[in-house]
């Protein structure tokens, strides 16, 4: 029976992975493991390795390596320390497949790891370009370093083909969160008011801002454009709903200006660490529109038929379809694109906007090559003809 063995650091990359880890769990074929690293045990980050827990997984291995500060040096350091965490963790549980979705820093310290202990790795969403973080290029060194590519558009796919990658082992699948809105039950939002402690009403919007890592020194002057933008539709009755920035290099300085602004409009402004799975697709439903540079915007926010207000440079390079709005990072540009996204005639369009993420039957896609596909000892560069 194959082990196969999940890494994850971050209420997102789990949230995303849960349908899979439930389907592994409950399967007669395979014997789950859970890594659980970075934020999910922090007390700072909402220690969100007990939403892993209460959904009634066992963590096998808890790697405590996330340092305070948010510099390059202790990135770095965290990284160091994630690395020897799982060195340890993978001579005791001796899995025969690693998963790790995504792009942080955490899962390349996995995903080399992996290589000396010969471990092959599945990797959820390679080929993805993300020019305003430098997450672009760990995901690409982390598909060089694993042997199942699963991607989320066939863009993607040739993409790792073209990386040399095995055409036999890349899967165009789509997206899990795309899929996984279509049989969530969400909470009526009455309940969700209650859970998170906020009357959020008819008219409210998700905001997410994570630092541009490509762009180091920046954070303060994007966050400060973007709240100053916000502060301007509160006043018209709009309410905002906050979740917090990863533990990404500068982070915290985004985190603080947060914080401050949230404080100073107690009745308009909710900032939560972490809302889990359930509550942050239960306020999506909701929402009149998604605004921030997280992922979620492009890629699960378009199957709510949703708007969303993509700012600045960190997912440039990734698809994204007709409901989605890009602008810059100045207080203009930004006021101009929460205008278009609030407007009724575009959340009218969003609701009949394809997801380009969207593929029937992603979480099948997944699971058989998980469990069935051969593993190869080694790997070889396939050359395009």
């Amino acid at each position: 029976m194959r082990k196969i063995c999940f890494v994850t650091g971050t209420r997102a990359d789990y949230g995303i992975m849960t349908p899979l880890i439930k389907e592994i769990a409950n399967s007669n074929e395979a014997e789950l493991q859970i890594i659980a690293t970075n934020m999910h045990l922090s007390p700072e980050y909402g220690m969100t390795v007990n939403e892993i827990i209460a959904d009634g997984f066992k963590v096998d291995e808890r790697i405590d390596s996330l340092l305070s500060g948010d510099s390059p040096a202790a990135t770095v350091k965290s990284m160091g320390l994630t690395q020897i965490g799982i060195a340890d963790a993978f001579s005791r549980l001796k899995p025969n497949l690693v998963v790790i979705l995504g792009d942080r820093y955490e899962m390349l310290a996995a995903a080399s790891a992996a290589l000396i202990f010969r471990l092959p790795v599945a990797h959820l969403y390679g080929g993805e370009t993300t020019e305003g973080a430098y997450d672009d290029c760990i995901r690409h060194a982390i598909t060089k370093l694993s042997t199942l590519h699963f991607t989320s558009t066939d863009l993607y796919a040739r993409r790792i083909v073209q990386m040399g990658e095995d055409i036999e082992r890349v899967y165009h699948v789509g997206s899990l969160g795309a899929e996984s809105i279509r049989n969530e039950k969400t909470m009526p939002l009455e309940d969700l008011e209650k859970e998170i402690g906020f009357k959020l009403g008819d008219n409210y919007i998700i905001a997410t801002f994570h630092p541009v890592t490509t762009q180091p020194g920046d954070e303060a002057r994007q966050t400060k454009a973007l709240l100053d933008s916000l502060s301007d539709i509160i006043k018209d009755g709009w309410k905002v709903l906050f979740t917090m920035p990863n533990s990404d290099t500068g982070g915290k300085t985004v985190a603080n200006l947060i914080k401050d602004w949230a404080s100073q409009h107690p009745r308009s402004v909710k900032a939560v660490t972490s809302l889990g799975r359930l509550k942050y697709y239960s306020a999506m439903r909701y929402a009149a529109a998604v605004v921030g540079n997280s992922s979620s915007g492009l890629i699960e926010a378009p199957s709510f038929g949703i708007p969303t207000l993509n700012i600045g440079d960190r997912q440039k390079g990734r698809a994204q379809g007709d409901s989605v709005v890009n602008c810059g990072v100045t207080k203009d540009e930004i006021s101009e694109g929460l205008k278009k996204v609030l407007s009724d005639e575009f959340r009218s369009s969003a609701r009949n906007a394809i997801n380009p993420y969207e593929k029937e039957g992603t979480l099948q896609s997944i699971l058989q090559p998980l469990i069935h596909a051969p593993l190869p000892s080694t790997k070889t560069f396939h050359d395009l003809h």
